[in-house]
C-alpha cells in the first residue's frame, strides 16, 4: 500500500531521523518527494509512504505521537480557463509536471508527475490554479 501525505515538523522535532525510523521500526518506506525543513524552523515534508496496510497506519500513528502532523494529500491541482500562461509557475514546479509546450508557449499539464506540494498556487498571478478533489 501506498499513501501520500504532507508532514509539518514543530521546529523542536526536524532533526529527527524520521525516514530511519520509519525504515527500521516499521518496515515502511519512505520516499520524500519534497521537503523544506532546517534547524530550528518549523518543516514541510511531502514524503510517499509505502508498505503493508498495517504497518503504513501504525507509522503514521507513531509520527503523529511525535508531534508531527499528519495531512492525507487527497486532492489535486486544478488549472481553470483564466490561465493566461504565463510560466511563473514552471519555475517553482520540482516535479516538472508543469512545463510551457516549445513552440506555442502553451502550459502543459501532466497529472501523473505532480504530487500535489501546492507550490504553483500562490505564484498564479490570475489565481487560474487551486487545489481540489
Amino acid at each position: 500500500m501506498k499513501r501520500r501525505v504532507i508532514l509539518t515538523f514543530p521546529p523542536q522535532v526536524v532533526q529527527m531521523p524520521l525516514t530511519y525510523r520509519l525504515a527500521k521500526d516499521f518496515n515502511v518506506a519512505g520516499n520524500i518527494l519534497r521537503a523544506q525543513v532546517a534547524p530550528d524552523e518549523v518543516g514541510k515534508m511531502v514524503i510517499e509512504v509505502s508498505g503493508a496496510l498495517d504497518r503504513v497506519e501504525a507509522a503514521l500513528l507513531w509520527v503523529q505521537a511525535q508531534g508531527i502532523t499528519v495531512s492525507l494529500i487527497s486532492s489535486e491541482i486544478l488549472i481553470d480557463s483564466t490561465c493566461v500562461h504565463c510560466g511563473l509557475c514552471t519555475g517553482v514546479c520540482p516535479t516538472q509536471a508543469l512545463t510551457l509546450q516549445p513552440v506555442t508557449f502553451e502550459l502543459q499539464f501532466q497529472r501523473s508527475r505532480c504530487i500535489v506540494c501546492e507550490q504553483c498556487v500562490p505564484v498564479c498571478p490570475v489565481d487560474a490554479i487551486r487545489t481540489g478533489l
